[in-house]
């Protein structure tokens, strides 16, 4: 099979046709010249030592060499080779809720902001771990899918804010859907789910997510992020700035407050581990630990089709027409003398 891997550079093949055309405008111009200077007779006997064949080879030796290097350019792949490619780590998506709750701020600076401390922290741990970001609210959505670009993920992380979220509430089920559909994406069998959230899930759509994450033996890890007792929600322009806090239509001050149950019944019925990242606790870090630390050693295998770069032919090729061209004379030598010279 012959394909390029960088066929964009193929348009400048354009060149080649373009190039001839500039010689043989070259050539034209050169002849009208000779002509203006010189009867036919006279440039004949001075332009006998020029070799017309050698000039036109010497321009399609560069001109070839233009073609062969467009085309090494294009980097050329003919031959394959089978190789067995081993992928140790795991596959971890951490769902951050981003409903207005988590700008709550019994958790200090707020619920949100320690949650994006301690994923942080779990960024710069990690090693050979693939990791993607969803977000949810009522709704969810991937913000970053499974890499191993941790920069890439810091940078997407940093930019969860819940006005991304167009409708406002916390759907549990939705955000293990799309997290589970991301997991689903990769191919390693270690794959792991965090959900951060306050656990006020106002949806209650998650029995059927709970199931397929216990049957695909995705372990789930919930955190808690809060307090039990019901706090103010702070109500924050466009610059971010507090303006007050939340109400209601009645004018009651919409206050919200951490749900642990729902958060370890999704823990225990997948496996995992349900901690409470509550003002002044370290348990959040302690999990983070863990799961930075605790990966599987076993790999997963996959047998890999490469192509043979052969770009090294076309570029060798073109650099052998370039000194053949160099060392090609366009003249001739005369042993005989220019009878009549002097007439």
């Amino acid at each position: 099979m012959f394909r390029f891997a960088a066929h964009e550079w193929l348009p400048a093949l354009l060149l080649v046709p373009v190039l001839v055309g500039a010689y043989w405008l070259a050539a034209a111009s050169r002849r009208r010249a000779l002509g203006r200077f010189a009867e036919p007779r006279l440039a004949a006997k001075l332009t006998q030592s020029v070799s017309t064949p050698a000039r036109w080879t010497r321009s399609f030796l560069r001109v070839a060499a233009v073609g062969l290097i467009v085309l090494a350019l294009a980097r050329p792949q003919f031959g394959t080779r089978v190789e067995t490619v081993r992928s140790v780590g795991r596959d971890i998506v951490v769902a951050v809720d981003l409903s207005r709750s988590m700008l709550a701020e019994d958790v200090s600076p707020n619920r949100l902001d320690r949650a994006r401390l301690a994923i942080l922290r779990l960024l710069g741990r990690l090693d050979g771990d693939r990791i993607g970001l969803v977000a949810f609210a009522a709704d969810a959505f991937v913000q970053s899918p499974l890499t191993i670009d941790y920069g890439a993920a810091a940078m997407f992380l940093r930019a969860m804010q819940p006005d991304l979220m167009p409708v406002q509430g916390t759907d549990l089920g939705e955000a293990m859907r799309v997290s589970l559909d991301a997991l689903d994406q990769g191919a390693r069998e270690d794959r792991v789910l965090v959900i951060v959230t306050d656990g006020e899930d106002h949806e209650g759509s998650m029995d059927e997510q709970l199931e397929r994450a216990a049957r695909s033996g995705v372990t789930v890890h919930t955190v808690g992020i809060g307090s039990a007792e019901g706090v103010p929600v702070p109500d924050v322009d466009d610059q971010g700035r507090q303006r007050g806090f939340r109400r209601d239509a009645d004018g009651n001050v919409v206050t919200t407050r951490l749900d642990e149950t729902t958060l370890r019944r999704i823990a225990e019925e997948t496996g995992g581990e349900y901690v409470r990242a509550g003002a002044g606790g370290t348990a959040f870090d302690d999990l983070v630990d863990r799961i930075a630390t605790g990966g599987s050693e076993s790999a997963d295998s996959r047998e890999v089709t490469q192509f043979e770069e052969q770009y090294r032919i076309f570029l060798g090729l073109a650099l052998v027409l370039l000194l053949m061209e160099a060392v090609m004379p366009e003249r001739t030598r005369f042993r005989g003398e220019w009878e009549g010279r002097f007439a």
